[in-house]
């Protein structure tokens, strides 16, 4: 297209469109309000309404076959091999299957919460293998997630992918720490001996 093509071409797109005159026209000297006051505190209760932590972005893959395990420093090993042996009594169950990643995000913080509270020690969550997707890059993307959240959360000692009759490689046996009351009651408990 040439110059003259252009001109033609914007003469006809702007025909029959009418100046306006100056008195119609308004030009505003400074930018409008901002309230910066309810501006910080919308900013303060989107962040107090999502106190959840759990990282949304980039998750390393891992395959519906691999066994999760992961150890914090200060637990024993007798104690991690219980837990892999599925030999500590399971308190509490979450099971995400037909969930979303978003709604696994939500229910994994919440359960760890509410264990946390009521003084859990030994739970399961049910993730699924993910074996079972259509589409190669979406598989094991629950068990994927599962693997980097709970790696993430304070309250984790351990975990580890549960035994046969517990669900297999599509779920893992979480160890939480001891709430400080619960130290002091083993404590306590230790000393009258």
């Amino acid at each position: 297209m040439n110059d003259e093509d252009e001109t033609s071409l914007f003469a006809q797109e702007v025909a029959g469109i009418k100046p306006l005159r100056k008195s119609e026209v308004y030009l505003s000297k400074k930018g409008p309000e901002v309230n910066f006051i309810a501006r910080q505190q919308a900013a303060l209760i989107a962040k107090e309404a999502d106190r959840n932590h759990l990282s949304q972005d980039y998750v390393e893959k891992v395959e519906p076959t691999d066994v999760l395990e992961y150890k914090c420093s200060g637990v024993q090993d007798g104690v991690f091999k219980r837990l892999r042996q599925g030999k500590y009594g399971i308190e509490a169950r979450l099971d995400l299957h037909r969930h979303t990643v978003a709604q696994a995000r939500d229910q994994v913080y919440q359960f760890v919460d509410d264990c946390v509270r009521n003084d859990i020690r030994v739970a399961i969550i049910v993730h699924g293998k993910g074996d079972r997707t259509p589409d190669p890059e979406m598989r094991a993307m629950l068990k994927s997630h599962i693997n980097k959240w709970l790696k993430e959360l304070d309250a984790i000692m351990a975990f580890h992918s549960a035994q046969r009759h517990h669900g297999g490689l599509g779920a893992v046996y979480v160890l939480f720490k001891k709430t400080e009351q619960a130290r002091l009651e083993n404590w306590e408990k230790h000393q009258k001996r």
